[in-house]
């Protein structure tokens, strides 16, 4: 669903990404891991159409989009969460959900989704006409999952959903992820410093060191790898 080959991105005279290269199937969830500035962020911006890649090409659903503004690639299907949540602090938890259908028009399927982010996320239901900067850190992190599913997702891009979360509810998270994948056949892609975590839920992997691949495989056999384990599980 989508193939990203030789991507080239800087910052001024800073290269931060040198010749990525990724696929992910559809359907799946894949995993991109690192260490704080390794490009992962900059990787998911780039994808999005955030930051303009100086070279290279992203094809997405067929359709190449390197070239298109975020707001004509998050029309297409391809919805990016970015790393801090970045919820609408002083709108309500209602009011946020229905700014992520901002381009939908179907009554019925905004209610009926409205009513399945609820379901997933029972908390932001008993929350919903609280503001949402008033809500703590996981529970932003569910809205903000939840307002990228009212946009009418078929690929959605994760950065960092389980940054400055109380552990249970990391782990209540990433149960969504898979259940959300599984549900609404929702291909992901997801960017995560939890690499432990992250390989738990992905079928395939790949490691980014100073903004190019340094290793991809299957997940289970990338937690395997001693040079993983010593580098990203802690072992």
């Amino acid at each position: 669903m989508l193939i990203v080959e030789n991507l080239n991105v800087s910052y001024g005279a800073i290269k931060a990404l040198h010749g990525v290269s990724l696929k992910v199937p559809q359907g799946s969830i894949v995993t991109l891991i690192g260490a704080n500035g390794a490009g992962k962020s900059t990787t998911l911006r780039a994808l999005s159409g955030l930051v303009k890649s100086s070279s290279g090409t992203i094809i997405y659903d067929g359709e190449e989009v390197s070239k298109l503004a975020a707001n004509k690639i998050v029309s297409k299907g391809l919805c990016h969460v970015p790393e801090g949540r970045m919820v609408f602090a002083n709108l309500t938890v209602k009011e946020n959900l229905k700014m992520g259908a901002y381009l939908q028009n179907d009554r019925k399927w905004i209610s009926d989704q409205t009513d399945y982010v609820y379901t997933l996320f029972p908390r932001l239901k008993e929350r919903q006409a609280q503001a949402a900067g008033t809500l703590s850190g996981g529970e932003q992190q569910m809205l903000a999952i939840g307002r990228a599913l009212l946009s009418k997702p078929k690929f959605l891009m994760l950065d960092e959903p389980s940054l400055g979360i109380a552990p249970l509810l990391v782990k209540t998270i990433f149960e969504r992820i898979v259940e959300i994948n599984r549900e609404q056949g929702l291909t992901i892609l997801l960017v995560e410093q939890n690499a432990n975590l992250a390989l738990d839920v992905s079928s395939y992997a790949y490691v980014l060191e100073t903004g190019k691949i340094l290793l991809e495989g299957p997940s289970a056999q990338l937690k395997a790898d001693p040079q993983v384990q010593a580098c990203y599980l802690g072992g």
